[in-house]
């Protein structure tokens, strides 16, 4: 059996078809988990129980259509998208938070100004709906990767690195990134901790000093605690208080973790069945969004969560494949930052659920009910995807056996052939004369790799 995994893992698209699996199984485990948790109630109240699963279909169709949108797009339109995409989730997050404040200011009646209209993490543009901080996600995540790539690996986004010094991150990324952790924070602080995750997984993949991440580390708990402390946010801290002592808050902040913890109580080793779980009926709070892991746990028992637990894990495992076999190094840097986004969003939820870290509100990631997350995970993976099948031995293979134009139309163009040779191996093999004929052979080999992105 080992064998027969190592070879399997060995084939060209390997990580394409794990990725794509993965991501299909857990979107059919969070149709039929939404579907669950909220037809009993749905029925109740308007008598149709399919209306919020159709609600999530939907949702499911526009980020497929968005993961083959963005499997599609080469390199060079998501660095030229970067700073548009940054600009447009920096207005978006602070008209949230300006119609917030106003409202908790009693300046205007409710958080409503023109066709703008905010509703907790809501934004409301007419008859457009959007969550300014899922669309934050993907914007940093390709923003930050631009910034590293030429601050790192210079404009041209050579192939070798030329380490990372803490000059080359203090402008402009970690005043802009920490002004958009700030704004996003001020109202979803589970949403700001996974950009910090994103953030992390970033830096890390782009080979930065340990007492980086060390200083960023202090300065976010710093920031953590200002955001838990601030006025008007009180329930933040009541959160904190009911994770610390749990039994002195068994009917007030703690008692959705009380609920859901009895959830996996019942749920045993096989789950009391689909659709049988008692504790939706109105016991707990959010199951189909942030507790939806509860609901897993007692219709699905522990059998279901290692299931579920082990395709995230499986997901997570591919993205490091992917990024740690990617020469580009803005694909690298993404797939890095994504794959550690998705886990470390997925860890936080279910954590919360469990007991082990103060409750976030955050969904978890293709499972949980919600539209904007789900769509914009979906886009997100869909940029992995393109990036697996730019893998080297992916990109050979695919070169060495074309898809027709149907396949090329509905699957996406072939990806660029991979370099050749490093830059390094290229000055061994020529060893140009003179340094100004070895810096115009680097030059040429570094268009030639940008191009191919």
């Amino acid at each position: 059996m080992v064998a027969l995994g190592r070879a399997l893992l060995a084939r060209p698209l390997a990580d394409y078809y794990l990725l794509v699996s993965s991501t299909a199984l857990l979107l059919v485990i969070g149709l039929m988990m939404v579907y669950s948790a909220t037809s009993v109630t749905q029925f109740g109240e308007s008598g149709n129980a399919l209306i919020s699963v159709e609600r999530q279909a939907i949702s499911a169709a526009v980020g497929v259509l968005a993961f083959l949108v963005c499997q599609r797009l080469p390199v060079h339109t998501w660095r030229a998208l970067a700073r548009p995409g940054l600009l447009l989730a920096f207005v978006l997050v602070g008209a949230l938070d300006v119609l917030a404040l106003l409202a908790d200011a009693d300046v205007l009646a409710n958080p409503t100004f023109g066709p703008l209209r905010a509703d907790e993490l809501w934004l409301y543009l007419g008859p457009l709906q959007v969550q300014p901080g899922e669309l934050a996600k993907l914007a940093l995540a390709v923003w930050a990767a631009d910034v590293l790539v030429r601050r790192i690996w210079g404009p041209a986004g050579g192939l070798e690195p030329r380490g990372a010094a803490f000059r080359d991150l203090a402008r402009p990324l970690f005043p802009v990134a920490g002004l958009l952790f700030l704004l996003v924070g001020y109202n979803d602080l589970g949403t700001m901790a996974c950009l910090f995750v994103l953030f992390v997984g970033l830096l890390w993949a782009a080979g930065v000093r340990l007492r980086i991440f060390v200083g960023m580390l202090a300065v976010g708990l710093l920031g953590v605690a200002a955001l838990v402390y601030l006025p008007g946010a009180e329930y933040r801290l009541a959160r904190f208080r009911a994770f610390l002592e749990p039994e002195l808050h068994q009917q007030g902040d703690a008692y959705q973790v009380q609920q859901g913890l009895a959830g996996i109580a019942n749920g045993g080793w096989f789950g009391v069945g689909l659709g049988e779980g008692r504790l939706k009926w109105g016991w707990l709070p959010n199951g189909h969004n942030d507790f939806i892991f509860a609901v897993i746990a007692e219709e699905l028992g522990v059998v279901g969560c290692l299931a579920v637990l082990t395709l995230f894990g499986l997901l997570a495992y591919t993205g490091l494949r992917i990024a740690r076999r990617c020469t580009n190094p803005f694909r690298r840097l993404v797939a890095a930052g994504v794959t550690a986004l998705i886990a470390g969003q997925a860890t936080i939820n279910i954590a919360g659920v469990v007991g082990l870290m103060p409750v976030t509100g955050l969904p978890l990631p293709l499972i949980s009910d919600g539209g904007s997350a789900l769509v914009v995970t979906l886009a997100m993976l869909g940029m992995l995807a393109a990036f697996a099948r730019a893998e080297p031995a992916a990109a050979r293979a695919l070169h060495a056996r074309p898809p027709g134009r149907v396949g090329r139309l509905l699957w996406a163009p072939l990806p660029p052939l991979p370099v050749p040779a490093t830059l390094a191996e290229r000055d061994r093999k020529h060893d140009p004369a003179t340094p100004a004929e070895r810096d115009r052979s680097r030059g040429g080999a570094r268009r030639e790799h940008d191009q191919g992105g």
